[in-house]
């Protein structure tokens, strides 16, 4: 029986180095691959460039790599709710290379299939497409966009079996389904960790194929990103 655990973080991310590009899974607070990049910064890695919808918060999700200066190069899409991040741009400490949410989600897929590029209609004629080659299809045109290519991709899930298939929940799956085997090491944590056969398959987002090491997470914070309350009348 195929089996893709591993003991323990630790063990997920044993060959990771400086200077590698990563993915990360998530969307504002939301299925963050917290146990993964906890152990980054113990690891202390430097000159990372990290692919993710948005750069977490100053003290929480990838603000936490930030902080300690381990991240080159940072490619999202919203990057509103990071003063360190914002102060790093603004300094020019950080390269950012800023994409729209649907051409980042794309790039991610096409990656994860196999191909080495897209066209996609987002960002002609702005500076989004400068330098890149545009191609006119049913008489509108389209920005060649290429696909990541990525050393690892760090995804959460809710539920996975030992065999690496995964299940999101709600809000949670976001960007994690389409970073799923589009880098050359998948690495998911996931809140449960069950034997293979446990899951319904007709509930499984991603199979284990697309998955190569997978471990049961632990101390997840699941913050609140926005509150909002109403007075009692």
């Amino acid at each position: 029986m195929i089996r893709k655990t591993v003991e323990n973080v630790q063990e997920a991310l044993k060959d990771v180095e400086d200077g590698m590009t990563f993915m990360l899974g998530g969307f504002g607070l939301s299925g963050i691959p917290e146990n993964a990049i906890s152990e980054l910064v113990r690891l202390n890695v430097k000159d990372l460039t990290c692919i993710s919808n948005n750069a977490g918060v100053d003290d929480f999700g990838l603000g936490l790599l930030l902080h300690k200066k381990q991240i080159k190069k940072m490619v999202s899409s919203y990057v509103g709710e990071n003063e360190e991040f914002e102060r790093q741009m603004l300094s020019e400490e950080l390269d950012v290379e800023l994409i729209p949410q649907g051409t980042l989600a794309a790039r991610c897929q096409a990656a994860q299939q196999g191909f080495p590029a897209i066209y996609t209609p987002a960002g002609y004629g702005t500076e989004v497409a400068e330098g890149k080659e545009t191609r006119e299809f049913d008489g509108k045109m389209h920005v060649l966009e290429i696909a990541f290519k990525a050393d690892f991709a760090f995804v959460k899930a809710w539920k996975g079996d030992k065999a690496g298939n995964l299940i999101f929940k709600g809000t949670a799956r976001n960007f994690n389904p389409n970073m799923c085997g589009a880098a050359k090491i998948t690495v998911a944590e996931v809140e449960e960790l069950v034997e293979p056969g446990e899951l319904d398959p007709n509930q499984v987002h991603i199979p284990g194929i697309l998955v190569q090491r997978i471990f049961e997470g632990k101390n997840y914070e699941k913050r609140i990103e926005q509150r909002t309350v109403r007075s009692k009348k």
